[in-house]
């Protein structure tokens, strides 16, 4: 029996009649045997990238990945398309793991997915030698690295695979990489002869916006009523406690919100995340211990209520919305105590200073990102290398453009306010000096009589905060971190001297408008939606049956053509988009006879 073609494979297991963008070059050349380092975003079709060579090449695939809680996932994906799958990691009991051993070492298996600290052992390795690996797929491929945002010491040891294994092709793949981290996984992968796919990092049905922080549960609140009622979300915050109060008022208010964070049990952590993957509407509050590899595909908004460390972790988390292409919302709250908050973080951090030299980097891009006054998604991809001319249209600063002025006297205001009073005191303090307010401690120090006492009176606190905040974020005023004390940082001395002006942005309180995207798929009219609620009532049904998420039966795009297309027997079935063999032949029946029963 000859091997099945990508192109075959695509359509009768996926459902897919043509690749996206490099897809087909990708996978072409792997099946040739050749290495790869491939750049996707989430939701880009990164994993086609190594299943279909899988399911092409003869042998088992050997996918690396660190999300042991969501391999069981994956693999039940998998399963539900035919394809024989299962993983190795400490989840399974002895008798369990036996029996996937004995079928990888008798070729039974077409990709099994293994945690890198089980792929090290040598039990592990002595197994892979005797079977006959297809490839290797390492996945999260930036955890090699030491300054990313989510490094896993044990990836380090991956490069033994090309030694063990010179003749099986080697993928490292990722959703978040700079330039220096992408030199970083080619040398610690030993992939210098790898071939190069860079998609593009952008992700069009996403907005990106940024809000001033004001009464942040509020703010939250408003933005799900108004724009995600009944949808699946995941907000982001920084701390433990802060993720527990959050979950709590958000149920309170009438949503299903889930806390998800490292302080609770793995039993407890697993069966959220089950709520999440398996049903609809539920919000997950979380710290960045939830996330990396989720697969569910209708997450319509993700809500940061602090500041991510890095663009990296930034564009990794947000990259969880709108994985089926739909439209979605990365929106996130910022203010001053955030930078803050941030600097003193890495300051009091244990790494060492050249860590730390790394982190303070990463941190500035962020808090500029948060400050431009331009398209916010042009200066996300330029982080990632990618230039890019226009802008987006999709983002807050390009719907609701901000109002900038010129904020050169107040900066300098602002700067020799903190010089004179000796670069100690922090930022209400210094308002209050610029303000003339009057204070026994002001009176004591002498600050009452110097000449920038009352300067600024013609501003609000409001005002001289954004300012401040401003001035941190560009780098002119950097934050003594054992006790918050404002302080000058080099870059200002051109600005101070006169040699150089500065435009601010005018923060604005109020709803941001949002423009609709415009989608690919058909819409939900009002005469479809007793069809396209029992398709989705269905599905759930059938969910419940097999014990997986319910994007696992068939992604809401699939639904929605269903809808559009209204297929009444098995054979138009297969023209939908998403409908693979396996899947036509144990669920076609069920739909079609759905979706007769509601044509007229």
């Amino acid at each position: 029996m000859s091997q099945p073609t990508a192109q075959s494979v695509l359509a009768s297991v996926f459902g897919y009649d043509a690749f996206r963008g490099q897809q087909a070059d990708i996978i072409d050349h792997v099946v040739a045997g050749g290495d790869a380092l491939v750049l996707m975003p989430t939701g880009g079709g990164k994993s086609l990238c190594y299943q279909i060579p899988a399911l092409v090449r003869p042998g088992v695939a050997v996918v690396v990945s660190p999300l042991i809680a969501l391999m069981a996932d994956q693999v039940a994906a998998l399963q539900q398309l035919g394809v024989a799958a299962a993983y190795l990691n400490s989840t399974l009991d002895a008798e369990s793991q036996t029996a996937i051993e004995r079928d990888v070492a008798n070729g039974t298996l077409d990709i099994v997915y293994i945690a890198p600290e089980r792929l090290l052992q040598p039990r592990t390795l002595n197994l892979l030698q005797r079977a006959s690996v297809s490839l290797f797929a390492i996945d999260e491929a930036h955890c090699v690295s030491q300054w990313g945002h989510d490094f896993r010491p044990e990836y380090r040891q991956l490069a033994m695979l090309a030694e063990q294994f010179p003749n099986v092709p080697r993928m490292a793949l990722t959703a978040t990489a700079d330039l220096p981290t992408r030199a970083e996984i080619v040398e610690r992968l030993g992939l210098e002869n790898a071939a190069h796919y860079l998609h593009s990092f952008d992700r069009p049905n996403i907005q990106y916006r940024v809000a001033e922080r004001g009464n942040a549960k509020q703010q939250l609140a408003d933005f799900i009523d108004r724009e995600h009622p009944g949808q699946a979300g995941i907000v982001y915050c920084l701390s433990r406690r802060k993720v527990e109060d959050t979950a709590e008022w958000m149920t309170q208010a009438g949503h299903t919100a889930l806390p998800y964070h490292a302080g609770l049990s793995p039993a407890m952590r697993a069966h959220h995340q089950s709520r999440f993957l398996r049903e609809e509407g539920v919000i997950i509050c979380a710290t960045v211990a939830f996330g990396m590899g989720i697969d569910k595909p209708d997450v319509r908004f993700v809500a940061h209520l602090d500041l991510p460390a890095s663009i990296e972790a930034y564009y990794q988390e947000t990259g969880r919305a709108g994985r089926d292409g739909e439209p979605a919302t990365a929106w996130m709250l910022y203010g001053l105590g955030d930078a803050v908050q941030r600097r003193r973080m890495i300051e009091q951090g244990a790494a060492v200073e050249d860590r730390k030299r790394v982190e303070r980097a990463k941190l500035d891009a962020m808090l500029a990102y948060c400050e431009i006054a331009s398209c916010r998604r042009v200066n996300l991809l330029g982080y990632f290398g990618e230039d890019r001319d226009t802008a987006c249209g999709n983002c807050d600063t390009c719907l609701n453009p901000p109002e900038t002025y010129d904020a050169t006297r107040y900066a300098r205001i602002a700067l020799s306010a903190i010089y004179r009073t000796g670069q100690r005191f922090g930022t209400g303090y210094v308002i209050d000096h610029l303000r003339g307010a009057h204070s026994d401690r002001a009176r004591e120090l002498g600050h009452d009589a110097l000449s920038t006492a009352g300067i600024g009176d013609d501003l609000s606190a409001k005002q001289w905060r954004s300012i401040i905040r401003q001035l941190i974020a560009l780098g002119y005023i950097r934050v003594e971190q054992a006790y918050g004390g404002l302080q000058l940082a080099p870059g200002c001395r051109a600005l101070l001297r006169g040699e150089q002006t500065l435009e601010l942005r005018v923060d604005r309180s109020g709803k941001r408008s949002r423009r609709a995207i415009k989608k690919e798929l058909p819409p939900i009219e009002i005469e479809d939606e007793p069809l396209w609620e029992a398709l989705r009532a269905l599905r759930m049904e059938l969910a419940r049956e097999q014990d997986v998420p319910p994007y696992v039966i068939f992604h809401d795009a699939t639904l929605r053509e269903m809808v559009a297309r209204r297929p009444t027997d098995i054979a138009e079935l297969s023209n939908v988009p998403g409908v693979g063999e396996k899947k036509r032949d144990a669920y076609g029946r069920a739909f079609v006879d759905t979706i007769a029963e509601h044509v007229t």
